[in-house]
C-alpha cells in the first residue's frame, strides 16, 4: 500500500490554513489599522518592530509615520548643552531616519513619514505624539539602547504600553 502525501504550497491552501485566516479575521474582528506610529531608536530591537509596522502597513493599506524622540534630559546641564553636539544628534537622527523612510518606499509604503522631536520619548510617543497624529497603532521594540536606564526608572515600550490610548505592539 502507498501513501501519498500531498502539502499545499502555502498555508492559505490547506484546510488548517483556511481555518486559521478564519480565526484570526474572527479574533481581529475586521479591525483596520489606519494610522501606525513605529518608534525607532536605532536598535536592533526598533528594526524588527519597523518590520512588523511595514508588514501591518502593507496588509491595512495604512499610514506609517516612523518617529524618533532625542532625549532633551542628556542636555539638563550647561556644559552638556553644546549646540554643535546637539546638531550632530540631529543630523545623525535625520540620516538614519531618511534610510528607514527609504526601505519603508522600496518595501510598497504609499504613505509614510518622519517624525522627529525633542523630549523624552517615555512621554512623547505614549501621550503626545500618538494623539497629534491619530494613530490607532503604536509599534515599538521590547528593547532599546539605555539598558542601564531601563533598569532605573523602566522602559521606553513599558511607558508605551502604560500610557497609550490606542493599541501597542511590542515586538521582540
Amino acid at each position: 500500500m502507498n501513501i501519498v502525501l500531498h502539502f499545499p504550497s502555502t498555508i492559505e491552501d490547506s484546510p488548517m490554513g483556511k481555518l486559521y485566516l478564519l480565526y484570526r479575521e474572527a479574533v481581529f474582528m475586521g479591525k483596520n489599522y489606519e494610522i501606525i506610529l513605529v518608534a525607532i531608536d536605532g536598535s536592533d530591537a526598533s528594526r524588527k518592530a519597523f518590520e512588523r509596522a511595514v508588514k501591518l502597513a502593507k496588509e491595512n493599506d495604512a499610514k506609517l509615520i516612523l518617529t524618533h524622540v532625542i532625549d532633551s534630559r542628556t542636555y539638563t546641564t550647561p556644559q552638556a548643552y553644546d549646540k554643535l553636539l546637539i546638531e550632530r544628534e540631529r543630523e545623525y537622527v535625520n540620516e538614519f531616519m531618511g534610510q528607514y523612510l527609504e526601505d519603508a518606499k522600496e518595501a510598497g509604503i504609499k504613505d509614510c513619514e518622519t517624525l522627529i522631536e525633542f523630549g523624552s520619548p517615555r512621554v512623547k510617543i505614549a501621550k503626545d505624539i500618538v494623539k497629534r497624529v491619530k494613530a490607532n497603532l503604536i509599534i515599538c521594540g521590547a528593547t532599546g539602547l539605555k539598558a542601564v536606564e531601563r533598569f532605573l526608572i523602566g522602559s521606553v515600550s513599558e511607558s508605551i504600553v502604560r500610557y497609550a490610548p490606542c493599541d501597542v505592539l511590542v515586538v521582540r
